[in-house]
């Protein structure tokens, strides 16, 4: 079986789970850390043809991370092509084992099982809390509706402000944001990398908690500790 993945969450679960499967990923794919496989440019401009060059059985893909022409030209190469939704949590699992058995993953792996015990046994949060998440500056960016960090958020006690937005990732000025007045505001390190230098001094007087996007966006290995290092990271931008 050979596998192109064009999605970096879903690389590091077929990489994990089916050891030598992987043909090729994108630039983006930073995990597991060495991963040694031909590189096929960005998720959201590949290389057409040389991932066809690599004759791949299949190209795993998602509707968000890649873009419809891209998937287009590739099945038009006779590339089979397997696109994921994944919108929240238990859509993330029922996916994750969809792709695993595509690639002929054929017993359930203990980072997924780990994954899943550990989201189903999540305690209620004993408060709740109002967030702002930018995910871009310039134009400033947030989560809005129907979102996979989204659901993530809200099983953690953390409702941010633009869940019924009518666009998933809306732009909405800075004062706007700051009128807000959210709990906190949640500033992930991608898809922009906010760091303590860059995002926090957007807003003054507001606590900000600086949080792995690695665990608050993907679905794959990361989510077995996403509850704890995302939880982590929201204490401690609390006074």
């Amino acid at each position: 079986m050979r596998v192109v993945s064009l999605v970096p969450s879903l690389t590091e679960a077929v990489a994990r789970s089916a050891p030598g499967t992987l043909a090729g990923a994108t630039d983006w794919c930073t995990h597991p850390p060495g991963l040694d496989v031909v590189r096929v440019g960005g998720t959201k401009n590949p290389k057409t043809e040389r991932i066809v060059s690599l004759a791949p059985d299949l190209v795993i893909a998602n509707e968000e991370e890649n873009r419809e022409p891209d998937l287009a030209g590739l099945r038009a190469a006779g590339v089979e092509v397997l696109v994921t939704e994944i919108r929240d949590v238990p859509q993330a699992f029922r996916e994750l084992a969809r792709v695993l058995d595509a690639c002929g993953v054929t017993a359930r792996p203990r980072w997924l099982e780990e994954a899943e015990r550990t989201w189903s046994s999540l305690p209620e949060p004993g408060v709740r809390l109002t967030a702002a998440v930018p995910i871009w500056r310039r134009p400033w960016m947030v989560l809005g509706r129907d979102t996979f960090a989204g659901d993530v958020l809200a099983r953690l006690g953390v409702d941010h402000l633009y869940a019924t937005h009518p666009d998933r990732y809306p732009r909405i000025a800075l004062e706007e944001l700051r009128a807000s007045a959210p709990d906190v505001v949640v500033l992930p390190d991608e898809p922009y990398r906010f760091t303590a230098d860059d995002g926090p001094e957007a807003f003054p007087g507001l606590p900000c908690a600086l949080v792995s996007g690695r665990h608050l966006t993907w679905y794959g290995p990361s989510l077995a500790e996403a509850p704890r290092v995302l939880g982590r990271a929201l204490r401690a931008a609390r006074p």
